[in-house]
């Protein structure tokens, strides 16, 4: 069993370990820089108009 927990170990870092060079390779950074902006990309806020009569 500890042979199979050793196994399973050995996979999930190096599944991790892929996970973190694709991330950070150089073919991701245009990706990552346009994702980094997303937070940014909302559309200003205007103030509102209010219409005549409504009591809000």
């Amino acid at each position: 069993m500890a042979l199979l927990n050793g196994i399973v170990t050995l996979i999930a870092m190096f599944t991790f370990g892929g996970i973190v060079w694709w991330a950070f390779s150089r073919g991701r950074v245009e990706a990552n820089r346009e994702a980094s902006m997303l937070p940014f990309a909302l559309p200003d806020e205007s103030p509102r108009v209010e219409k005549e009569g409504s009591h809000e």
